[in-house]
């Protein structure tokens, strides 16, 4: 006879995969559709805008600044701060489109949404 305890199950060690193996082949479709989503996003070239057109600004999806184009028209000596406000709105509207285009390549990979199985409790979830 032993004078050890019976063992009890405690749920903080319980077996990980009690409600069964994770998805891995739609994870891994999901990742597979997600870097192709992305690495399109990243080819794209946006043109931010402002001042309804005097000022455009063409950028790709990594970030690199492919050109300026600024109309005569916006170009007035006594008001130099007019200008450099309407530079930085077509940099933050050619910006906003980019990080909207890389959301949305993201956007079909839902972890929350996802059947983990019992990986699920491992990472904070619910089962």
């Amino acid at each position: 006879m032993s004078n050890l305890p019976e063992p009890t199950e405690n749920p903080d060690t319980a077996n990980p995969f009690a409600g069964g193996m994770p998805d891995l082949g739609g994870l891994l479709e999901s990742a597979q559709a997600m870097m192709a989503n992305m690495q399109a996003a990243a080819s794209e070239v946006v043109t931010g805008q402002a001042g309804g057109g005097v000022v455009s600004i063409e950028v790709d999806g990594h970030f690199n600044f492919q050109s300026v184009s600024i109309d005569p028209k916006a170009i007035d000596p006594d008001d130099v701060s007019l200008l450099e406000d309407l530079v930085l709105a077509a940099l933050r509207d050619a910006t906003g489109q980019l990080q909207s285009g890389q959301s949305g390549a993201m956007g079909g990979m839902d972890l929350g949404g996802m059947d983990l199985g019992g990986l699920g409790g491992l990472l904070g979830g619910t089962e």
